[in-house]
């Protein structure tokens, strides 16, 4: 590596610390109240996203039971139901359930988004996404509800 090729890393890098600390600066100057009131717009905003979306399930898989969900774990929505299994003469209970919250706001300052998907007594995903409250895209969190809960229906799908 020559040079101006490390000449150019080290600007870089000085780059990045100055925008962490413009970050440090930001977040400071928006102070808790402000970092509140944006975790609830947020919050808002995505579950009635998540509701909207797993509310439409239960339409293509028929036993699903819709709820909404309001708690110290977060809010969002879910849906789950109970099969019997029949096969070889052994009675055998299955379990589904999709559950997707967004967490509350907590002293990280950031806005969590989780998802728990089980199909047929079987953990298919247990996931957690989240970013900074300064940070936040609401486009992108939406993106990841839509894929979550496309991919919870393709795997029941597949597996029902």
């Amino acid at each position: 590596m020559d040079f101006q090729q490390r000449l150019e890393k080290a600007i870089q890098r000085g780059k990045r610390a100055h925008d962490a600390e413009a970050q440090a600066r930001a977040e400071q100057a928006m102070g808790e109240e402000e970092l509140k009131r944006l975790h609830t717009q947020y919050r808002l905003e995505l579950s009635e996203h998540i509701e909207h979306c797993i509310k439409q399930l239960p339409q293509h898989f028929p036993g699903f039971r819709y709820e909404t969900l309001v708690g110290a774990s977060g809010w969002g929505a879910a849906i789950s139901r109970d099969d019997l299994s029949l096969s070889d003469g052994r009675r055998a209970n299955l379990f589904s359930r999709l559950e997707v919250v967004v967490r509350p706001f907590s002293v990280s300052h950031v806005l969590e988004l989780a998802a728990k998907g089980t199909v047929r007594n079987k953990e298919i995903y247990n996931r957690s996404q989240y970013h900074r409250l300064a940070d936040v895209d609401v486009a992108s969190f939406r993106d990841l509800v839509d894929r979550w809960i496309l991919e919870y229906a393709e795997l029941y799908a597949a597996k029902g």
